[in-house]
């Protein structure tokens, strides 16, 4: 295949959308690298892929360390290929009312869902500034656009990481670097939502909850555009989420 010296690095690479991610790239032929605190948790993924002979590596790498984060994308470059596209998925959605949101947790969150991918997005950045090109993509949520009710600190954290994007694409755009950010709108099916989501059985036979492996294609779709049509924001939900 083509794009068998090409690496997509996902970092954040969890249960449900960037193992789907992941999937999405590995059959697109290129070599895929997840990474996520505990990388062992992607060891089944990763067999799955090996037996359909696709290239998959797993790493343990907690994003909001800068050393761990420069250490990850110089071993996968010595070590594995050219890394060509970058998605940066850390989640820190969590519910939280003001007067119980800490100063500890606040930060917390700040760090996993935003200060994190300026990390990742700058050492993606600094490899692909050299080769003059490469794609970054950022993934966002309802609290990128709008802050709820007992989500302050994960909407500031989502609101950050959005301005992040935009600030990026308009930097790194002239020197043929795509960079979007991808506002997942509406209750992803992964296993939290079933054993948590009220409505989920019913969400799910009127297609009213987003399929991961469908979100997926999305970020195959952003990273195959051409340059003439460039997204800089792709805006995701069920047919049926109120907006």
């Amino acid at each position: 295949m083509k794009n068998r010296d090409k690496v997509a690095l996902i970092v954040g690479a969890g249960d449900g959308i960037g193992m789907a991610i992941m999937r999405k790239f590995a059959q697109e032929g290129l070599i895929v690298c997840g990474a996520r605190r505990n990388g062992k948790k992607l060891t089944p993924l990763i067999e799955e892929l090996n037996t359909k002979r696709l290239i998959a590596h797993a790493f343990s790498c907690d994003a909001r360390k800068e050393d761990a984060v420069i250490d990850l994308f110089s071993q996968i470059e010595k070590e594995i290929g050219i890394i060509e596209v970058v998605i940066f998925n850390v989640g820190a959605n969590v519910p939280m009312k003001l007067l119980e949101t800490d100063t500890r947790k606040f930060y917390k969150i700040w760090e996993m869902a935003c200060y994190a991918g300026f990390l990742t997005g700058r050492e993606a950045a600094r490899y692909m500034i050299k080769r003059q090109r490469g794609t970054i993509l950022f993934s966002g949520a309802t609290a990128s656009v709008r802050g709820s009710a007992g989500f302050a600190a994960f909407a500031s954290a989502k609101h950050g990481l959005r301005a992040l994007a935009h600030s990026m694409a308009r930097e790194l755009g002239p020197q043929n670097i795509h960079v979007a950010h991808v506002i997942i709108d509406g209750a992803v099916d992964t296993l939290w939502i079933r054993q948590n989501h009220p409505d989920y059985e019913t969400l799910k036979i009127k297609q009213g909850i987003i399929e991961p492996a469908d979100l997926a294609e999305n970020y195959v779709t952003l990273y195959k555009q051409p340059k003439t049509t460039w997204t800089l924001e792709l805006d995701i939900r069920p047919w049926s989420e109120k907006f």
